[in-house]
């Protein structure tokens, strides 16, 4: 009953301002019984304890799994390619937690949505509309007042997101929730080439042409200091924890933590969604070049190394 009425409250939309508030209310007390429910899921078991309230899949509820095994000194979060932050990894960390933080995106129609939704009055959120690079993303975070120490960082941007994690100096957050491609595989340490125009719907007509493997997040994390500590259930989303403060969550090696991506977005040359196999899909894109993040050799999906 409980995800039934979860799902109906995140299935209406353009509905009166006060109706739309009440039915937050609703949805975020149903999150709180979740979260209790989910208290006592075995450490590490990522699965067991997925729940979404304003997260597209599970992520809300990995994530409160994790703030029970990770301290966290400053509630403070940063969160990029959020659109109008309807649905992000970090509304349910600021409306129930009162956590603070800055969103960004690249659309100023999102962010003008962004600020006249309540929460931004209610809350301490900085939303800003910034194209993110990895030439621009420490000035936009540092010029936001945050920096050092923070408790966590949401990166989806689906597109240069590997190369802009790589060049984030200014902020230590103690989780990272990065989304991979599942396409490009489990053992791979591939990403896109970076271009700082990079857009996924122009790269590839099919929108599956964007980000980084699994094993290259892990080869960034772990030169960062990070531990993978598994994935989401989708196959879209790897989190990682900073090793000082893992305590009695284990390290995942990337094959074992892998998840496959059971959803089908790749779209035709019309835009509408064509509902491609994991195979087929993997077909469309084998021929377009990656870059081998440990030597920096070009490659593609078809040399057979995902």
């Amino acid at each position: 009953m409980i995800r039934k009425l979860a799902r109906l409250a995140r299935s209406v939309q353009h509905l009166p301002a006060g109706l739309t508030e009440r039915l937050d209310r609703v949805q975020e007390a149903l999150g709180r019984i979740e979260a209790r429910q989910t208290a006592n899921v075995a450490v590490g078991d990522l699965a067991a304890a997925e729940f979404r309230v304003s997260s597209q899949w599970g992520e809300d509820g990995i994530i409160e799994h994790l703030l029970q095994h990770v301290p966290i000194e400053r509630k403070i979060f940063v969160e990029f390619g959020v659109q109008d932050y309807r649905e992000a990894n970090t509304r349910f960390l600021l409306s129930i937690r009162n956590w603070s933080g800055l969103v960004m995106d690249g659309s100023a129609e999102n962010i003008a949505a962004i600020r006249r939704d309540p929460i931004y009055w209610r809350h301490n959120l900085k939303a800003e509309g910034v194209f993110v690079t990895a030439e621009n993303i420490n000035e936009v975070i540092s010029r936001h007042g945050i920096g050092g120490d923070i408790g966590l960082l949401s990166i989806d941007i689906d597109g240069n997101d590997y190369w802009v994690w790589q060049a984030i100096d200014c902020i230590s957050p103690r989780i990272v929730v990065a989304e991979y491609n599942a396409l490009f595989g489990a053992k791979s340490t591939v990403s896109v080439p970076y271009d700082p125009s990079f857009q996924r719907t122009r790269a590839h007509y099919s929108n599956l042409y964007w980000g980084c493997s699994l094993g290259a997040w892990n080869h960034l994390a772990a030169s960062k200091g990070y531990a993978l500590v598994g994935c989401n259930s989708a196959g879209n989303n790897a989190f990682f924890v900073r090793t000082d403060l893992l305590g009695s969550l284990l390290k995942r090696d990337p094959t074992g933590a892998f998840r496959p991506a059971e959803f089908r977005e790749a779209r035709d040359q019309s835009g509408a969604l064509s509902y491609l196999d994991r195979h087929a899909a993997v077909e469309l894109i084998q021929d377009l070049p990656l870059v081998d993040v440990i030597d920096g050799s070009m490659t593609c999906l078809r040399n057979g190394r995902r």
